[in-house]
């Protein structure tokens, strides 16, 4: 008899991969030389930067300009840098500088990794990938440092503009600035502002719709997903301006105080952000509740497939509401650009929102537990932020309960990802349907 052979599949080695480099991150946090006051950060802090920072989302415990050391800050850029492109396309930049072949396994994992439809020209994409991300990076790390160099020493200015753009680009949103401030200084510096949300933007349509639009001047052509992916973030981005614009204009704590252009770039940049970036140039504790519950949905629905963004993604999203439509209609298909989305795809989607969804839900309940005498709102926001992968807070990170930072830790790790992947990952392998039930009817609606 032949012993059966362990079966790692890929959504298991991205959940074991992302959890040691949290693992690895959190311990190098707790170090004396990551810290200002050199005592390290507690495991439980530390897992929560890590996670933090390996999950892109922002969240944070302590404050990162005033707490960590440049080593300590060095350790969260890195988790962002290789959190935002997935370690797998990081493990594939080594790869290519020590000129090693990348092997069959290693390419399904890239697919996989990349949330990509085809495994063919796999190799390629993700060396346009690294590249992409090294001049995106760069460009803005060059304008933001150029800014930041009119208030501060040179060497300074360089250092936060290469992280700003690193941590943006990656829709990580940490921030150097001190005093959990954020960029609310920069509210209406169109310089800063329209940086950072070009890169927030850039970094949260995906690397496969980047590569499809940089080869449009010679191919002429756009996938289905491509479109999808333009109009459905173009749509989001304007609509939720407009909506914080319309909603904040005479709040006396946001954008009152602000000139015309200040209104436009606060509400630009919070629409920007919610699309899973956790930096923030408005105070969200001031903000009217309908705008707060606009940027939960806006945080939900997140990014788009294979981005350093998270969320339920836009081609999601979409998909629904392409389905209710037709069914409105009373039509069968769902249709997009005359082109049919198939049921499988469907299915998926509702399986991706339903699971999102139900995770949402349940963490805010068990908050609501462990955070007594919360707002709820606050709970509810938290949550979301977590699972989008976001980092805005309506500063209850860090009057979070153990078990509440134990919660949200967790809710960061699935947002980014997935909750399928590890439904996949912790279940036994999945084996299609040998025969079928006969067809039953119940009453919907």
């Amino acid at each position: 008899m032949h012993r059966k052979k362990n079966y790692l599949d890929p959504p298991k080695i991205l959940v074991i991969g992302f959890a040691t480099i949290i693992l690895l991150g959190s311990l190098l946090l707790t170090l004396p030389v990551s810290t200002n006051n050199g005592q390290g950060l507690s495991f439980l802090n530390a897992l929560f930067t890590a996670t933090s920072a390996t999950c892109v989302t922002g969240l944070v415990v302590v404050d990162t300009g005033t707490t960590f050391t440049l080593f300590g800050q060095l350790v969260i850029l890195f988790m962002i840098q290789v959190g935002g492109l997935g370690f797998m396309t990081f493990a594939t930049l080594f790869a290519f500088l020590l000129g090693k072949r990348i092997s069959l396994k290693e390419r399904i994992l890239l697919q996989e990794s990349l949330n990509n439809l085809s495994m063919e020209g796999i190799v390629r994409l993700a060396r346009r990938i690294l590249i992409f991300t090294a001049v995106i990076e760069f460009v803005g790390a060059v304008i933001l440092a150029v800014r930041f160099s009119f208030e501060m020493p040179l060497g300074k200015a360089i250092y936060y503009g290469i992280f700003h753009s690193i941590s943006n680009f990656n829709n990580a949103g940490f921030d150097i600035m001190g005093n959990f401030q954020s960029l609310s200084s920069y509210v209406d510096d169109p310089t800063v502002v329209l940086t950072i949300c070009a890169l927030i933007t850039l970094g949260g349509i995906g690397f496969i719709v980047m590569n499809e639009l940089f080869e449009y001047r010679s191919s002429k052509r756009l996938s289905l997903h491509t479109k999808i992916v333009v109009v459905t973030s173009a749509f989001l981005l304007i609509g939720g301006a407009i909506g914080i614009f319309l909603l904040e204009f005479s709040n006396e704590k946001t954008l009152k105080p602000l000139s015309f252009s200040g209104k436009i770039l606060g509400a630009l940049f919070q629409s920007a952000a919610a699309r899973t970036d956790g930096a923030n140039t408005l105070n969200l504790t001031d903000m009217t509740q309908s705008s707060l519950l606009l940027i939960v949905f806006l945080m939900f629905v997140g990014a788009s497939p294979g981005s350093t963004g998270g969320g339920v993604k836009t081609t999601t999203f979409t998909t629904l509401i392409g389905a209710v439509w037709s069914q409105i209609r009373g039509k069968e298909d769902v249709i997009f650009y005359r082109q049919r989305i198939g049921y499988e795809t469907i299915y998926k989607a509702l399986t991706v929102t339903l699971s999102a969804l139900f995770l949402v839900m349940m963490i805010t309940m068990l908050l609501t537990i462990t955070e007594r005498g919360t707002d709820f709102l606050r709970l509810l926001f938290e949550a979301t932020s977590a699972f989008g992968t976001v980092g805005l807070s309506m500063d209850l990170s860090k009057e979070l309960s153990p078990i509440g930072k134990g919660l949200i830790t967790f809710t960061m790790f699935a947002g980014r990802v997935g909750p399928l992947t590890i439904a996949y990952a912790v279940t036994m392998r999945r084996n299609p349907d040998k025969f079928r039930y006969p067809k039953g009817k119940i009453m919907i609606g």
